[in-house]
């Protein structure tokens, strides 16, 4: 890209977009050589299409950078997932953006941010209601399997049998095993096994659908 669009004084009349993306997220920049190369970066995404799509993307992951800094995330969210809804509101904006406008950049970013909010926000409201459901309605692996195959069961028989035959990992057994069994919180165990409260929701999820399969297959075979 022509370097003056970012720089006073180049080195020279071209910069690769590396360099210019570096010089754009400095304090030093002037705001007006931030708009004039936002500008452009823009149009080229939107007349020439990729590349320049994923240079204006990456061109705003700096700026990206410090804002989620400053977020406050939920424990249970992966950071992966915030990082992937801001670039993602970063590049639907370039398609709206008005690029006469004045600061189009901080529209990009303004729809990064709204984006990542509106995560959080679904997130903590789901938080909230797997803890509310977790208090009114509590469930061992005895009646959530009870629920499945209508008759009693062992559970640690039917963990044991499981893990024997593969239906589920020692991992995934040990897992259902304490928060079923023993009662202790999902939110402990996500720290001790330094993960999302969230994944650790979805693994355990997967290994009971196995699980309850695997029973009622049993039950069948009887």
């Amino acid at each position: 890209m022509p370097a003056r669009l970012v720089c006073d004084e180049p080195d020279r009349a071209a910069w690769p977009v590396d360099l210019i993306r570096t010089h754009l997220a400095h304090p030093s920049t002037r705001p007006e050589l931030r708009e004039q190369t936002w500008r452009e970066v823009i149009r080229r995404a939107r007349s020439l299409g990729d590349p320049w799509g994923v240079v204006a993307v990456a061109m705003s992951v700096p700026v990206l950078r410090r804002m989620l800094a400053r977020l406050a995330r939920p424990a249970h969210l992966e950071r992966a997932e915030v990082e992937q809804e801001a670039l993602a509101g970063v590049a639907a904006a370039l398609c709206t953006v008005d690029v006469d406008g004045a600061r189009p950049d901080r529209e990009l970013f303004r729809a990064a941010d709204r984006a990542v909010h509106r995560l959080v926000y679904a997130a903590r409201q789901h938080c909230l209601r797997e803890t509310e459901l977790a208090v009114e309605h509590p469930r061992d692996l005895g009646t959530m399997l009870l629920e499945e195959v209508g008759e009693p069961v062992d559970e640690f028989t039917v963990l044991a049998q499981a893990l024997q035959a593969g239906v589920v990992t020692a991992d995934e057994a040990r897992l259902i095993a304490r928060t079923r069994l023993y009662g202790e919180q999902m939110k402990a165990l996500a720290v001790e096994r330094g993960v999302s409260w969230r994944q650790l929701y979805r693994h355990r999820s997967a290994a009971e659908r196995h699980l309850k399969a695997y029973v009622r297959h049993r039950i069948q075979e009887r």
